[in-house]
C-alpha cells in the first residue's frame, strides 16, 4: 500500500538537519572547551563549576540529536524515498495498453 507522504521530503529534511548539525559541531566544539577552561578558574564558586559542567553535558547531546535524526530515518518505510525519487525523474507518464 503505498504512503500518502512524503518519505523523500522526509529524508531530505534530514539531510538538511545532518548538514546543519555538521556545521555546528566544530563551534560547539570550541565553546566546550571554552567552558571546560572556565571552570578551571581559580577560585570559581563551585555553584557556577556546576553549572558549567551542565552546560558542557547540554553540548555533549549532540550525539543524542544524531541518533534523533538516524531514528526518523529508520521510521521510514524501506525504500519509499528511493521508489519516490525515481518515479520523480522518470516523470509521470501514462502507461499504454494494447
Amino acid at each position: 500500500m503505498p504512503i500518502k507522504w512524503s518519505a523523500l521530503k522526509v529524508s531530505e529534511a534530514m539531510d538538511m538537519v545532518q548538514e546543519f548539525i555538521d556545521q555546528a559541531a566544530e563551534p560547539l566544539e570550541q565553546a566546550k572547551i571554552v567552558a571546560a577552561a572556565a571552570g578551571k578558574i581559580p577560585g570559581i564558586p563551585q555553584y557556577v563549576e556546576g553549572r558549567l559542567l551542565s552546560l558542557i553535558t547540554n553540548i555533549d547531546r549532540l550525539d543524542t540529536i544524531r541518533s534523533s535524526i538516524e531514528a526518523v530515518r529508520g521510521s521510514l518505510p524501506s525504500g519509499a524515498a528511493a521508489e519516490e525519487q525515481v518515479r520523480i525523474e522518470s516523470g509521470s507518464q501514462l502507461v499504454l495498453v494494447a
